[in-house]
Parts: structure tokens; sequence; C-alpha cells
């Protein structure tokens, strides 16, 4: 039986004699193709490169990068040669830089500019590991001596390759550290194999045919496994740096396929309902129209139906007149949007299906390289993560903690084998962290993570993960934060859109900005009815009794989310300490403020 390693992966990739392009690369005059002649010749000569610097099996090299072909290429490059590639987000701190490359102990590092390179270059004399900085300058460089050093040694790309275990380590990902330093997550080339060869048993996900528009950072499981697996597949893939163009670029590239965090999709839902509610007159009756075709349309399909003749005829026109515009904003052909690394709100999913647009959302986490759940375009429902994936094993324990297990779980935290025995059982059970509900076909809710569930002052537990997605489903708002652990009750700190905000200001005619806005009394009795829309439906204690809105937005700069949007809850409630307490001011006798109707109060 052949290695499952990475090596294996892109070689079989290269002999497939592809046609179609391997990826897409913008440029000045637009998107070029990179054939896969092209990529194989460069990863190859890189490897050869890397070989004749003297990088071994088992170096740690890092990557400071953007999601680039280059950084694509390197660890492909890598993953021949048996180095470990050590995934480091671009955004990070030189504090971070210098403790993920001191904590690998990274013999190398490639720095996509000068900016990633001064970060190493003010913690270079405290790096005595650290022998081989390069910049994607001095890849060219690389390239010609890997050509020459391939000529003198003809078989040693070959024998590097030959000596690489499936059992041996691929990569170090560190977590994003949300409760303290990260953590080198430990995964192993049959780790990454055995995850990109699970679209082998998922029929209409992905194929060699679609195009991927990847912007997820490729030192975040995700996005690693999605560059992995259009090698496996024969996919074409998209790579754009910069996030915050992802609107820009799906009318250019087109994409059939689009991996991303909920927030991308939440976005374009604010737009899309924004953009219908201003809508008058016939079109704003067509629109109505369309949407209550297009729901009944998706309720009928969630349950196994067929359409009537009457419905399908009338979702068609629907089409024609609403849904391809919606879809034109994807880039018009869209067939698998795929939502990951944070939880998505039902009410955002249901609303593209009702559009013809179904995002399969999956969950996972690194310590289970990537995934261990999807929705599949012809298995789902609503409001789940899906059912496990092929080959993977699920079962709750006692406090209704995710259990996983699966050739895909990793080896362990890398210098950590405290942290390692707390999350890896001896029977191959990986504890997830989170808690969830598994129904009878199999279908997995994910209710919160099992470190963030409240505990009020009266012994009431509450999920706040739920509240915030009810919360941020509104469009105003831009990010929720709930509290409340040890209070007499629970309440949420409100981040406004300031988008959506102040368009409805102007509708209104309502002058500010976001920051003036956050405290105008019409927004406060705005974002009143969003909180007790959330509220309408859940029991007493877990409703929320008060609320604030912030002047500002959590920021990945100021250390309050993480590069996948995760809030980093400690960090937050640090620095909107104040605000904090002031939510739980004394207010009568019982600290609780309510007017007649029990609704949530804002903080004045």
């Amino acid at each position: 039986m052949q290695q499952r390693t990475i090596a294996r992966l892109w070689r079989d990739a290269v002999a497939a004699g592809r046609s179609r392009p391997a990826y897409l690369v913008e440029g000045a005059d637009g998107w070029r193709e990179v054939s896969w002649a092209e990529a194989a010749a460069r990863v190859e000569r890189l490897a050869n490169g890397l070989l004749a610097r003297g990088i071994r099996k088992g170096d740690a090299f890092a990557l400071l990068a953007r999601t680039t072909l280059e950084w694509s290429l390197v660890d492909f490059a890598l993953g021949q040669i048996g180095a470990v590639g050590v995934a480091v987000y671009p955004i990070s701190s030189p504090r971070d830089v210098r403790y993920l490359l001191e904590h690998s102990g990274s013999v190398g590092v490639l720095c996509e500019d000068e900016e990633q390179l001064a970060k190493v270059a003010a913690a270079r004399e405290a790096l005595p590991a650290l022998r081989h900085v390069l910049t994607y300058a001095d890849l060219p460089a690389l390239e010609a001596e890997g050509a020459a050093f391939a000529a003198e040694h003809p078989d040693a790309l070959d024998e590097a390759a030959a000596a690489i275990g499936e059992d041996d380590l691929f990569t170090l990902i560190y977590t994003s550290g949300t409760t303290g330093p990260p953590k080198g997550c430990m995964i192993s080339h049959r780790n990454y194999y055995a995850m990109a060869a699970c679209v082998d048993e998922l029929p209409l996900y992905v194929d060699e045919r679609d195009v991927m528009l990847l912007y997820l950072p490729l030192a975040h499981n995700f996005g690693r496994l999605m560059h992995l697996a259009g090698a496996y597949v024969g996919y074409t893939v998209a790579h754009l740096p910069d996030p915050l163009r992802v609107a820009e670029a799906l009318p250019a590239v087109r994409p059939t396929v689009l991996p991303s965090v909920p927030r991308v999709y939440e976005k374009i839902h604010g737009v899309v309902v924004s953009t219908l509610e201003e809508a008058s007159g016939p079109r704003r009756r067509i629109a109505d129209w369309a949407l209550a075709v297009g729901r009944r349309a998706s309720a009928l399909r969630a349950a196994g139906q067929p359409l009537p003749r009457s419905l399908a005829l009338q979702v068609a026109l629907a089409d024609r007149l609403v849904y391809s515009k919606i879809k034109e904003r994807l880039g018009g052909r869209l067939r698998t949007p795929i939502s990951g690394g944070a939880p998505l709100a039902r009410e955002i999913a249901e609303f593209f299906d009702a559009v013809g647009i179904r995002i399969l959302e999956g969950y996972g986490l690194t310590e289970c390289t990537t995934a261990a759940t999807t929705n599949r375009p012809d298995r789902y429902r609503f409001g789940t993560v899906g059912p496990a994936l092929p080959g993977f094993e699920l079962r709750l324990d006692d406090d209704g903690e995710l259990l996983i297990r699966s050739e895909t779980v990793f080896q362990g935290y890398f210098k950590d084998p405290e942290a390692t025995s707390e999350v890896l059982l001896e029977d191959g059970w990986l504890r997830s962290g989170d808690i969830a509900e598994i129904d009878g076909d199999g279908f997995v809710t994910i209710t919160d993570r099992k470190k963030d569930i409240i505990v009020t002052a009266g012994g009431k537990n509450v999920a706040p993960q739920n509240l915030e997605n009810d919360l941020k489903s509104a469009r105003w708002v831009s990010q929720a934060l709930v509290v409340g652990d040890r209070r007499p009750y629970v309440a949420a700190l409100i981040s406004l859109d300031p988008v959506e905000i102040e368009r409805w200001a102007r509708s209104e005619g309502i002058e500010g900005d976001a920051a003036a806005l956050a405290r105008h009394p019409r927004v406060r009795e705005l974002i009143q009815g969003v909180v007790d829309e959330v509220n309408r439906e859940r029991t007493r204690h877990e409703q929320l009794k008060r609320f604030a809105i912030l002047p500002r937005d959590f920021t990945i700069a100021d250390g309050e989310v993480t590069p996948t949007l995760k809030l980093k809850r400690r960090v937050v409630i640090d620095h909107f300490a104040d605000e904090v307490e002031a939510l739980y001011a004394e207010e009568g006798s019982t600290g609780v403020p309510q007017d007649e109707r029990g609704d949530a109060a804002p903080v004045r």
C-alpha cells in the first residue's frame, strides 16, 4: 500500500495530466491561469532549492504570508522533502511571530514582503535556530539553486519523498489562542491526506471541473485543507490575498465553490435584504412574492418532497426576475458555498436556500484536521452542521460534549503533553470542547463551547453562542457578546454594522456616523426591537435583560477577535469592563431592569 503522504498527493496530482488550470493568479491585467505543469516545475525547483540549503526531513520551516500561490507552492515543496510547515498568520504581531518561531524551533521562515520580514528581524537575535530567512523576492534565486542542485543530484528529491512516512509530522498549526498562548497542533501526513480523501465519498460536493475562490488564511486549517484538496481533487484554486476584496473578486473569478466563514454570507445577506427593502411599488411586490415562493419551495425540498408543477414554474420565473440578480453578487455560477469556522445563523441559511443558493455548513476543529461533519447538497438540515463525515465516529459524553474519533485526529500539542492528555483519550477519542446534540438521523447541532457556557448566579445554564448568533442575524448588528457568568441575569454587548446603521439612519432622516448613532435614542429603540425578538421564544433565564450598544466594533487589531473572526471573550470583556459593569448597575431592589413587558432594557 502506498504511503498516504502529502508528497504522494502532489505527485499523483501532477501525474494525472489534467488539462484545466491548477491555479488562478490576479495580476495587473486580470486573472491568469497557472497550469499543473508550471506549478509542478516550480514545486520541484523549490523543493530541490530547500535541499540545497540543507533543509531536511523533520526541520520546521515557517510560512508568514497571505493566501497566495507562493504559499501553496512552498507548502507542497516542504511536503516533498519531509520538512514541517509552520503556518503563521500574516496579521500576527512581532511578539506572536517570535513566539511561534521560537516554540516550533523553526530553522527557516518565508516572509511575503518587507513588512513581514521586519517582524522576524525584530526577534532574530533571540532565535538561534533560525538560519534561513527568505522573502518572496528571494524565491527565483531559490528556484535557480534548486535547478542546479537537481542537475548534480538527480535522485535526491525522489529519495527525500520516499523517506516520508504517513505518520511523520506534516505541519504545526497553531490555535488562535482565545484562552491563552497558542498551542501547536501536530498534524501528520496521514491526517491531512485522509481529510482530503473524504471528498471521495461526498458526491456532488466538489470535482475537478470546479473553480474555488480561496481567501481564507492558509495558516488556518480550513484554508489549508482547501488548498491541499485542490491538488487531490483537481479543481482550480484562485488565491485572493485580501479578504476585504471578496465582493470585488466574485464577479471576476465566478467561482463554483466558495469556502468561507459566516461573516461573508452575513454581509451579503445584509446588503441583499437592505436592497430588497428599499425597493418600492411593483419592484417591492415582485421581490416579496419571489421570496415567498422561494421559501415555500425550500421548505418542500428540505422535507424531501417534490415541487408541484405550478410552484416549479413560479420558482423559474422568480429566478429570472429576482434570484439571478442575487446570484450575480456571488459570481453567477456558485453551486457549493461552504460555511465553517463559526456558527451560521439558521435564518441566513434559509434565506439563501430560498433564492437557490444552498450553503453547506460544516463543523470541525484543528485537532481533527479541519472537519468532522458537514451538510451535503443532497443531505442537509438547517440549523445543524450536518452528519458525520465518512469514516468519522461521533458520540456525546455524559455532559453533552461531542467526542470525535477518526484517522484525522491529530498527534497532540507540540511540547505540551499535559494539554494533549486533556483532549486525547486512551481509546482514540478526541474531546472537542463543544456541547452538542445528535438527532436520530445523525445530524449534529452545536449548542456552544463547553468553556463558554454561562452559569448565572441563580445556577441556570445559558449558551451564549445561540443568543449571539440570533442577534447578529439582524443586519444592523455587526457583533454581539453575551455576558452573565455568576451574574443575576444575562446581558449583551452589541456593536453596529456601520454601513447598515448609517443607511437606516439616512432613511429615517437621522445624521451621524456609526459611533454617534450608537448613542441615538432611535437607534436604541431599533436594537431594542432586535433584542425583544431574540427573547421572544426563550425561557426567562435565557432572555437578555439588558444590552449596551458599543461605540466601535470588535477588531483583530485590538486582539478582540481571531483571524477567523471568533470572539476572544476574555479580551472583549476586559476591554469593555466599564460597559459590562454598567449592565449590572443596581436598578431597584432586584437589580434586574424590566419594563412592564419584561423586555430587555438598554444601558442609558
